[in-house]
């Protein structure tokens, strides 16, 4: 196919492939989708298949997530310079190869190896399947484009964890990774067959430096804070990483501040909207990764719910979710963005509150309460969040805006996993009774709560399991507890600062900005995660 450098819309949208080749992307993005919940619902199975403790659970999730982080900015660079279909390829090509080593691996280690490459999938494929909808789709026919790209990504989420809890009912843990080969290689062959090339040689150049600074100083944060709870935090490591951490994201920002074109624009965190908008939904997106985190321990080691059980009762938070983010933008219209964020971030502060009451004697009725209002919080909050942060900006800004708080969302993710997660594992390690047994039986019971639960079948001891799930539950209160206290300092923060300015829809003089293009293309990204 020959390559072209400004499409020409019209001429694209004569030819009757572009709802193929939307097939492809669509495809590509409903891989990622399943990704993003499949694992959750995996990772009590393999603590107890593989031996993982809490801390390298952690890993075997953020791993993925702080590659996305450090690299989706770069990789888009990448695809603009050096033609978008072919990264795109790429990616889904180093994503699928990321599958095939997680489901073939046999170690803890490999598989957070697997994952890391995945994230290097990831982080081409998410804004290179939405930046070639222009070059696909006219003005009239983009929003229809972007909303099904929406819903296949969306349709992720659900799906994720019932099918996951489905495969490890009736095959080895490594068919979660597995799963994704299919996809993955539909992608590759339509999007080679189908997908016309485009780039955009005007695009900045990717900034070396900037990326392993990014990656390095992230790294660095996650490390720390994932390993402090084994460690302690006054260990000379912890504190050197965190040391150097800091130095890294300052030396960061201060490069993006002198760079005349930067990856990381931070002079638009002086636009109030934009900064708090921006906060709201990383906030947003750190509460609900540390969630999908603790949540399928609780339901499989606690309650005592098969794989498949735990992925369907994961549902009354993703229909609330769902529910909640189609309702939002006519209530940001008629209310005001501030209104409808603000309302949200209570909501989920409420959630999570009433969630830290949670029992070992609850139940799940208990829990499909808070999952449900839990799920309307976040979708009350996030997609507003999106779409109220950019259009606090001018629009010659929209593209650069997309690009931190993408990647600002993400970073939030990465840390809600590592934060909450630390938590959970020092409180749970702390309050476990282990009186009377060996020091290595004991220290492998308090590596998680599978592992202790493994260990009191071993051993035969009924109070060990009782301990176990008392001491689980109240690691994850006081990780709801931590979740509500932030989401209501958000709230207030966002009720005293955001503009309320309804958020209108674009116009028809608005639809051939190639700025307006970038942030439609992020506001999707947000519904997509949303839900809606």
């Amino acid at each position: 196919m020959a390559t072209v450098t400004v499409p020409e819309n019209n001429e694209v949208r004569r030819d009757p492939r572009r709802w193929w080749a939307l097939g492809a992307l669509v495809a590509s993005m409903l891989t990622l989708g399943f990704d993003t919940t499949i694992l959750n619902v995996a990772l009590p199975t393999m603590a107890g298949q593989l031996g993982a403790t809490t801390g390298q659970q952690q890993w075997m999730a953020d791993s993925y997530v702080i590659v996305f982080a450090a690299l989706m900015l770069p990789a888009g660079l990448l695809g603009d310079r050096y033609g978008r279909r072919r990264m795109l390829v790429v990616g889904l090509g180093v994503f699928l190869a990321g599958s095939v080593a997680g489901a073939l691996a046999d170690d803890v280690n490999w598989v957070i190896a697997a994952r890391t490459l995945m994230g290097l999938g990831a982080a081409l494929v998410m804004p290179l399947a939405l930046s070639v909808l222009p070059s696909l789709f006219g003005p009239d026919e983009r929003t229809k484009a972007v909303g099904i790209i929406s819903a296949a990504s969306s349709l992720g989420l659900p799906l994720g964890p019932i099918i996951g809890g489905w495969l490890l009912n009736h095959f080895w843990w490594g068919s979660v990774f597995l799963v994704n080969v299919p996809m993955a290689a539909v992608g590759i062959a339509a999007c080679v067959f189908l997908l016309p090339e485009t780039r955009d040689p005007a695009s900045p150049k990717v900034d070396a430096l900037s990326t392993a600074l990014t990656a390095a100083g992230l790294g660095s944060l996650i490390y720390a804070i994932i390993e402090a709870p084994g460690r302690g935090w006054g260990d000379p490591l912890i504190v050197g990483m965190l040391i150097g951490a800091a130095l890294l994201i300052a030396a960061l920002v201060l490069r993006e501040r002198r760079m005349e074109r930067p990856m990381l624009d931070m002079t638009l965190l002086t636009h109030r909207g934009f900064l708090f908008n921006t906060l709201a939904a990383t906030l947003v997106m750190f509460v609900l990764s540390g969630l999908l985190f603790v949540l399928p321990q609780y339901l499989q080691a606690v309650l005592g719910n098969d794989a498949l059980g735990t992925g369907v009762r994961l549902l009354p938070m993703m229909g609330g979710l769902i529910v909640a983010a189609r309702a939002a933008q006519p209530l940001v219209a008629k209310f005001g963005s501030r209104a409808v964020v603000t309302a949200g971030l209570v909501v989920l502060a409420f959630a999570a509150l009433l969630g830290s009451r949670t029992t070992v004697d609850s139940g799940y009725g208990f829990t499909a309460l808070w999952l449900s209002i839990t799920g309307f919080g976040f979708g009350f909050s996030i997609v507003p969040a999106m779409d109220g942060g950019l259009g606090a900006l001018p629009r010659d800004r929209a593209g650069s805006g997309s690009g931190l708080l993408m990647t600002m969302r993400q970073v939030g993710a990465a840390i809600g996993i590592a934060l909450l997660g630390s938590l959970l594992a020092s409180t749970f390690r702390d309050r476990l009774d282990v009186t009377g047994l060996p020091a290595k039986a004991a220290d492998t019971a308090g590596e998680s709560v599978v592992a202790a639960h493994i260990v009191a079948q071993k051993t035969g001891s009924a109070d060990l399991i009782a301990s176990a799930n008392s001491a689980y539950v109240h690691g994850m209160g006081l990780v709801l507890l931590v979740c509500g206290a932030a989401a209501l300092v958000t709230a207030l923060l966002a009720a005293a600062f955001l503009p309320n300015t309804p958020v209108a829809p674009a116009t028809e003089e608005d639809k051939d900005g190639n700025d307006e293009e970038d942030t439609g293309a992020a506001v999707a990204t947000a519904r997509a995660d949303a839900g809606q």
